[in-house]
């Protein structure tokens, strides 16, 4: 997960993203059924001008939008195959954010979420439960503030306590072993910011996409990055933060995919028949074209 100090906004950013996965099994797979998101969504502030997603071996594919409003892209392979490649190119045109919403009454927001869709996103998940001692820090840090301010004290309390440090943790370390153990990456600290937020009757939903790691980029420079992952809570309207690094999502973010939590937004999930092989290899390469 991508990991940066500081973020401006300086207008409107074009990126083109190379985002690689790389599948080796231990012996030829049999067959496999996957489905894949990594493909940026067209949203006020972000248009996506291309997007393309390649197989090989050679797969047709086919593409839906899930319940959550992400584009995913299905495939099959049926025959034996040792290894899988898959490419996800894309051409994203940003904007920096507007100005926040003004701030609602916490009543407001209770009685939005108890007769919208928003409910979907005020309860705990398997991945954003945490022991109610970490309610009461949130509570604590919280008090008397409205839910802008709200979003960044918890966030601040989460980012103080819990180090950006890649490689203590995986995709199913849950978030309280995180805040216990100091660190963790981006999706930890998203999952425990959710869980937080969610406690004090905020409603917030997880974003998978990607961040680029230079905030001055040069031109047609191609940047080794990763996937990234943060939040967005609503107060009035969806309002994006990046908890990891202490910043309103900008036009350095790209978004893929929302949801509950991770599992509603993975970028790819499969099942194959065959020998179980290593993790899969991934790559993502970010190059500034305008």
């Amino acid at each position: 997960m991508t990991m940066m100090t500081t973020l401006t906004t300086q207008g409107v950013r074009r990126l083109r993203i190379r985002h690689v996965t790389r599948v080796s099994y231990a012996q030829a797979a049999v067959s496999s059924h996957n489905e894949l998101r990594m493909t940026p969504l067209t949203l006020p502030g972000q248009t996506t001008l291309d997007a393309r997603v390649t197989i090989s071996p050679t797969a047709a594919t086919w593409s839906y939008w899930d319940y959550w409003g992400t584009q995913v892209t299905g495939f099959d392979l049926m025959d034996p195959h040792a290894d899988l490649t898959i490419t996800a190119s894309s051409l994203v045109e940003t904007q920096p954010p507007g100005a926040l919403p003004a701030a609602p009454t916490w009543p407001h927001i209770a009685d939005e979420t108890a007769r919208t869709r928003l409910l979907e996103f005020a309860a705990a998940t398997p991945r954003t439960t945490v022991p109610d001692e970490l309610h009461d820090l949130a509570r604590d840090a919280a008090a008397g503030l409205d839910p802008h301010e709200t979003a960044i004290a918890v966030s601040s309390l989460i980012a103080d306590r819990v180090t950006f440090l890649p490689g203590v943790t995986n995709v199913n370390t849950a978030p309280a072993e995180a805040w216990e153990q100091g660190a963790g990456v981006c999706q930890d600290i998203a999952h425990l910011t959710i869980a937080m937020l969610r406690g004090l009757g905020l409603p917030t939903r997880y974003v998978s996409g990607y961040l680029h790691p230079e905030r001055e980029a040069e031109l047609h420079r191609p940047v080794a990055g990763q996937s990234h992952a943060w939040v967005e809570y609503w107060a009035g309207d969806w309002c994006g933060y990046d908890p990891t690094n202490r910043t309103r999502a900008d036009e350095s973010h790209v978004v893929v995919g929302r949801g509950r939590d991770y599992d509603d937004v993975t970028p790819h999930k499969g099942v194959y028949r065959g020998v179980a092989g290593g993790p899969p290899e991934v790559t993502v390469e970010f190059t500034r074209v305008a």
